[in-house]
């Protein structure tokens, strides 16, 4: 798997995209792509767009172009499609969860084996979770430090509609498919749609 080296707060500024996005800043940027200085072109925005996706939930290329083919073949809106996938991705569930302060934090934590789907031990971050199924910190590693300052910590981050969580027993649970409206970020997703249906 291909690692991603990008400065993070650098790349941000580039795709104009908040560090609060990343998990890096509880503080929302008003600005974060700085000034403009040419009016971009209709493919530099569509690329900018799909490149911004890319970064914020570290997905390559090729794995990004897979789940675009994967959607455009479900039937309904590609786009929404699209982005519900991504956000049900394992990295991603486990760090809006909370257990994780960034999603490249989360993917580390699932490579590691902390994590169970339905009682089972997930290592791969592009597991797809469905609705129902219980996501949870492994039994082995309940008693780790950061495990444990989890449960006796009140700063516990609110998880999106889409996710119920127990924090006593560091379980969550997806009760619904997420939209459009639970990503934290803004995305034009028709853009990234357009650019791939050339």
């Amino acid at each position: 798997m291909a690692k991603n080296m990008q400065p993070v707060l650098k790349r941000c500024r580039t795709l104009g995209v908040s560090p609060a996005a990343m998990g890096y800043s509880k503080t929302s940027n008003k600005n974060p792509g700085g000034q403009r200085r040419a009016k971009k072109s209709e493919y530099a925005m569509q690329l900018t767009e799909k490149q911004k996706v890319k970064f914020v939930y570290g997905i390559q290329e090729k794995q990004f172009r897979t789940m675009y083919e994967k959607a455009s073949r479900a039937g309904g809106n590609t786009g929404d499609v699209l982005l519900s996938m991504i956000e049900r991705r394992l990295d991603n569930v486990v760090y809006r969860l909370g257990y994780a302060s960034t999603r490249r934090e989360a993917r580390q934590l699932v490579n590691h084996g902390h994590f169970t789907v339905n009682g089972k031990r997930v290592n791969i971050p592009s597991f797809l979770v469905k609705v129902g199924d219980v996501i949870a910190v492994h039994e082995s590693s309940v008693s780790k430090a950061r495990f444990k300052k989890m449960k006796e910590d009140d700063a516990f981050v609110a998880a999106p509609k889409w996710l119920d969580r127990d924090k006593n027993t560091l379980q969550g649970k997806v009760v619904a498919v997420p939209t459009k409206e639970d990503i934290d970020f803004e995305i034009a997703v028709h853009l990234i749609i357009e650019l791939y249906s050339k």
